[in-house]
């Protein structure tokens, strides 16, 4: 299926978004990195903060899908995926246009927790515990939920480090504490 101008806007908003970050990205800015003229934004998204919603979701879906469709190609079993998931961060992290996390980018600069687009922001972070926690769980690990809390941890250091910079290789620092995590919860 051909994508609508409103999903070319979503994609292409994204990747400005990422780059510049949500605040310093005015609709000017967009139309001239789009190509896409502002009434026409306008025509799809009532607001900027809608249309960051939109990018959000859209960035939400393909992280999540990518995240776990990696941690099962990596691994076979669910215990073996847990680690595995630092594995596909390293991934990430190797790619040349990796700037962090958008969603702690989203949350720092729209920092009122009832805001839609912090909301938004905590909701990616709340799926990934669900799955993460279900991973343990099946993985017959010691207290699920505090492990699956422990390692989504490890994850957001380790995405923050590496944006930083200043650590060689965050994902294999933060797998190593993983995996003494997970030895420790075996049942």
């Amino acid at each position: 299926m051909r994508p609508t101008k409103r999903d070319e806007l979503v994609q292409q908003a994204l990747q400005a978004f990422y780059r510049n970050g949500f605040q310093a990205t005015g609709m000017d800015m967009l139309a001239a990195e789009t190509g896409i003229s502002k009434t026409s934004m306008y025509k799809h998204f009532r607001t900027k903060e809608d249309l960051i919603l939109a990018v959000l979701r859209l960035r939400d879906e393909h992280f999540r899908n990518w995240l776990y469709r990696r941690m099962e190609e990596l691994a076979e079993t669910p215990r073996q995926q847990l680690i595995a998931m630092f594995d596909a961060l390293e991934e990430w992290f190797a790619e040349p246009g990796y700037r962090g996390c958008m969603f702690i980018k989203a949350s720092s600069e729209y920092q009122d927790t009832s805001h839609p687009i912090h909301k938004q922001s905590a909701e990616h972070k709340r799926m990934l515990e669900i799955h993460i926690t279900d991973l343990a769980r099946k993985a017959e690990l010691r207290d699920a939920d505090a492990i699956a809390r422990q390692l989504l941890l490890l994850k957001e250091g380790a995405m923050v480090t590496a944006h930083l910079g200043h650590t060689a290789n965050p994902a294999q620092d933060a797998k190593a504490a993983a995996i003494q995590l997970i030895e420790a919860h075996r049942q």
